[in-house]
């Protein structure tokens, strides 16, 4: 078995690394924070496991909710996120033909408001994109509008993000256009906490991207993707400071990642930023407290030293006379 996780968060604030460690989860495919149980972590295999979502403890790395989706019967579910009305999302939008199928389905279902095992009925969406098949990875939902996004591989130029519709249809087919060209082969993917940040991620490596007014812009600055043996899974912490990175196999490990600078989510990054000034303010009150109490030492030295040399020359004076 693999090594158990030790906390949610460390002494310093870091979230802790752990272990997946269901002997079911051989192919942790997807990753979405909870935003109804603190500390854990949704995720599902891939292809061939069957309608199953699980809810994992990060404080122990054991399974504490197995979700069943009835009347599912999934091809190839490669993503998972949880949306702003607590709506777990599911995508079996995986295309192991490379592009051919003509159309694949979203799962919705609410989050469960407590954990332990149940069978739900989720809702299903019909997908189909706009310029042809695709083969595709990454699921997100926006946490402040709800609209829903895929991001495809670059399989032959034709990876990109692409855009839902306002409000997906169970009735209908629900076609998907793409609204940005991407060169990352996206294993996963997944938008901050507020809204501001969309991170996609590949096996070895991935970009972040500022997100305004429903459009991406990739951002400079490098992000940090450690080293997996096959990286499927990405989301960020509740707080956004951090991008948890999954990947497959038997007892496969979470891995924290610390953002800084414009990789940092705007709500984040305020937050940090308040936090830093007000330490500098604390730090600068405690110096100055230190100062005034070594003054009052040095000076209290300085008058004892004068007292006793005042003390000796009377002496002196009054032997002479």
């Amino acid at each position: 078995m693999g090594t158990a996780a030790v906390a949610v968060a460390d002494d310093d604030g870091k979230p802790s690394s752990f272990t997946i460690k269901d002997p079911r989860i051989t192919e942790s495919s997807g990753l979405a924070a909870s935003r109804a149980h603190k500390g854990v972590y949704w995720t599902h295999n891939d292809s061939d496991d069957g309608p199953y979502v699980y809810g994992v403890d990060s404080r122990t790395g054991k399974t504490v909710a197995t979700v069943t989706m009835s009347g599912v019967d999934p091809r190839d579910v490669e993503a998972i996120s949880v949306g702003p009305d607590g709506s777990v999302y599911v995508g079996d939008i995986g295309d192991n033909l490379n592009g051919t199928w003509p159309e694949v389905w979203i799962y919705r279902f609410p989050e469960p408001e407590k954990l332990g095992d149940t069978t739900v009925t989720p809702t299903r969406y019909t997908v189909r994109y706009a310029d042809g098949p695709r083969d595709a990875e990454s699921l997100m939902v926006h946490p402040k509008t709800g609209r829903v996004y895929i991001a495809s591989k670059n399989d032959k130029e034709k990876g990109g993000i692409y855009e839902g519709p306002a409000e997906l249809s169970a009735s209908g087919v629900n076609t998907f256009r793409r609204i940005a060209r991407t060169e990352i082969w996206a294993t996963d993917g997944a938008f901050s906490p507020d809204g501001t940040r969309l991170m996609l991620r590949s096996y070895f490596g991935g970009g972040m991207y500022a997100w305004r007014d429903g459009k991406p812009k990739a951002l400079d600055s490098m992000v940090s993707v450690p080293m997996q043996g096959q990286g499927e899974s990405v989301t960020f912490t509740p707080d956004g400071r951090y991008l948890m990175y999954g990947s497959e196999g038997e007892n496969s490990t979470v891995e924290p990642e610390e953002l800084d600078g414009e990789l940092l989510p705007e709500d984040a990054a305020r937050e940090k930023k308040a936090e830093d000034k007000e330490r500098r303010d604390g730090d600068s009150g405690s110096g100055a407290d230190s100062g005034d109490d070594r003054n009052i030492v040095v000076g209290g030295v300085t008058f004892a030293v004068a007292v006793g040399l005042w003390m000796g020359l009377r002496r002196l004076f009054r032997r002479r006379d």
